[in-house]
This record gives C-alpha cells, sequence and structure tokens, in this order.
C-alpha cells in the first residue's frame, strides 16, 4: 500500500531491532517469568528508579495492578479517596475493591487536572487519600496537594499513567508521591511499574512484593492477601530498551505538541507545557463524532478517552462535575505517537483547521 494513503494511527508503538533482539533473548533463555530478583524485571525496577529518582521501585503487570496495590497499601477500608471522575476506571475500582469510597472533584477548566482548589472542601475526617491524575501526561499542581496532605495527614498516591518521562519543577513524575503508579499498555509512552517514596517505602517495597505474588514472601511464609501480578520477562526486556530512548520519544511528541499549538486554528486545545511528555493531544470540538468520521474518511484515526466515571452505570450519581461533563461531551485526542512524519502532522492540522 502507498504509505501516503496509509492510515494514521492514534496510537503507535515506537520500537527497532533492539526490542526485537531483547524479546529473542528472553525466549530462547526459557526463564519468561519469575517474582524473584535476579532477571529482567529487577533490572527494569532498578533502571526505573534511578531514571524517575525514587525511593524504590516495584515492577507490575499493568497501571490497574499498580493503583489496586497502592490501594491495599493505604488501608483505606471504610475510608474516602478523592479523585478525578476523568480518568480511567480502574482507579476507582482500585478503591472500591480495597474497601474505600471514591469521592470524585471536578478538574481544572485548562489542563483537565484534578482542580487542587476544590479537593479542600471534599476532605472529611474519612479521607485517606488522594489520587491525582496527570491528565494526558500534564502534572497535577503537586506542590499544592502536597501541602493539602501534610495539613490533613493525608497519603498522596498519583496515577501517572500517561505521563511518563513528564516533570514537575524539574524533577520527573515518580519522585514525589508515597506512591506513584505508571501504565503497563501499548498505547501508552511505555510500560512502567510503579514508585515509591518517603520513609517508609522500603517497609512498603516489602508490602508490595508480597502483594504481587499472592501473598508470598521471600521466605514462601504467607502474612497477606495477594494477587498474582508482577511483571513478566518479555515486558521487562521491551521495557529497558524503552527506556533508552524515552527521552527520545518526549521530545518528539513535545515538538507534534507545539505545531498543534501553535497551528491549530481552534479556541480550547490542550495548553503547551514543557514538562509535558503528551500521551496525547486534546481538543474540543462542537460535534466529536462528526469530526471523528471525516477525519476516519481522510485515513486520519481519530480517538477518545474514556467516560467520566460518575457517568457510569456502576458509579453513577447526581453530583455535578462541570468541567469533566464539557470534556467528556466535546473532546477528541489527536495522535502524538514518534512514528508520525511531518507530512502526517501537516495533514492532521490541516484537516483538524477544516473541519472543527
Amino acid at each position: 500500500m502507498n504509505k501516503k494513503l496509509s492510515k494514521i494511527k492514534i496510537h503507535d508503538p515506537f520500537f527497532g531491532e533492539e526490542e526485537r533482539k531483547a524479546i529473542n533473548n528472553v525466549l530462547t533463555s526459557h526463564q519468561w517469568a519469575s517474582p524473584k530478583g535476579n532477571n529482567q524485571a529487577s533490572k527494569f525496577e532498578k533502571r526505573f528508579q534511578n531514571f524517575t529518582k525514587s525511593d524504590e521501585c516495584i515492577a507490575v503487570d499493568s497501571g490497574s495492578a499498580a493503583l489496586l496495590l497502592s490501594m491495599y497499601m493505604m488501608d483505606i477500608e471504610n475510608k474516602e479517596v478523592i479523585l478525578p471522575s476523568l480518568c480511567h476506571v480502574s482507579a476507582a475500582h482500585a478503591v472500591i475493591l480495597n474497601g474505600g469510597k471514591p469521592v470524585f472533584v471536578d478538574v481544572d477548566p485548562e489542563t483537565f487536572c484534578l482542580d487542587s482548589d476544590l479537593i479542600k472542601n471534599a476532605i472529611t475526617r474519612k479521607t485517606k487519600v488522594i489520587m491525582p491524575v496527570h491528565f494526558g501526561g500534564i502534572p497535577c499542581e503537586i506542590n499544592k496537594i502536597q501541602e493539602l496532605c501534610k495539613n490533613f495527614k493525608i497519603k498522596l498516591v498519583e496515577d501517572a499513567a500517561l505521563a511518563t518521562g513528564s516533570t514537575y519543577q524539574n524533577k520527573k513524575i515518580g519522585n514525589h508521591g508515597d506512591a506513584v503508579c505508571f501504565s503497563f499498555h501499548p498505547v501508552k509512552i511505555l510500560s512502567l511499574p510503579k514508585t515509591l517514596n518517603g520513609k517508609n517505602s522500603k517497609k512498603n517495597k516489602k508490602i508490595l512484593l508480597a502483594s504481587r505474588n499472592s501473598g508470598i514472601s521471600n521466605n514462601s511464609s504467607v502474612n497477606q492477601i495477594g494477587w498474582n501480578c508482577y511483571m513478566n520477562e518479555f515486558s521487562a526486556a521491551i521495557g529497558l530498551e524503552q527506556l533508552k530512548k524515552i527521552n527520545k520519544i518526549v521530545s518528539i511528541r513535545y515538538k507534534i505538541a507545539k505545531q498543534y499549538y501553535n497551528n491549530l486554528e481552534i479556541d480550547k486545545k490542550m495548553p503547551l507545557q514543557k514538562g509535558c511528555s503528551y500521551n496525547f493531544y486534546w481538543i474540543l470540538v462542537k460535534n466529536p463524532k462528526n469530526f471523528i468520521k471525516k477525519m476516519s474518511d481522510e485515513n486520519i484515526e481519530i480517538g477518545t478517552y474514556h467516560r467520566p466515571i460518575h457517568m457510569l452505570k456502576y458509579y453513577k450519581n447526581r453530583k455535578k462535575l462541570e468541567n469533566t461533563e464539557i470534556f467528556g461531551k466535546s473532546h477528541v485526542l489527536l495522535p502524538t505517537h514518534p512514528n508520525l512524519s511531518d507530512e502526517q502532522v501537516e495533514k492532521i492540522i490541516k484537516l483538524t483547521n477544516k473541519f472543527s
């Protein structure tokens, strides 16, 4: 097929021969998965810990698992967790499955990250955790949230599924909260684990090492509940190679976002912010369904984000979250992956201006 006529994907993994060789090495090693150390997963943990400058790093098999284990570690039974409705439903599930109650707070209308000014009003005596989401890769106002956590003795667990490689005040995301959860999914910037920080990080690491291995500790005893969710060797091997490219990946994504920001003739678009890894680039349009259809007719795949959690049947309530609902009704996501050519980016910009 002529390259010019091929479909421009919303997401497309960025990889090369290095990843192929890494996969083959694991395949021929006959060691495909192990919860113990001295393997690809433990190497990946150390490299990612160094990358984020976090105190500890635990590799699990998905972002959902990272959130689930974080909530388990925080002991939230009969407690409340403040989070945005504009995130993956697994964040709220992690709260429910650990006996907690999700409390949804609206987002900032400019970044669509959790609105730090609204959090304080949602805090009660039962609040145990604040869980901000770095939406699209834009870091939340971590300093303001950390201050609230300190004043009210609340834990900070960050959902950084979309923010691998992002920075906040010159520090990598993964370096701030008590626990920071990254995503293990091909549509994200990099398949990753979770990081831990603070004076209890070593103690919490022991808890999580057992939790990701069905509750089984290194001495084979079982003193807690756990799940089978440690990272397999194939994923770790790919992660090690991808981590070598992360700065290049983020740089390309930022360049594409800058082109969108400077050239899209649309009122509401994702801000250009240094330190953002741009997992995607959002814009708001009057008729998303029509826009997606017209772009698809031009061989451009346009994405949408998850429906706000408070509007889903299981979680549905009457609470009004104005900015969250505006985004949910009118957003679309543009491709930002590093495989895009300059010609393709120009085409996306030209047709977005035409159809939006």
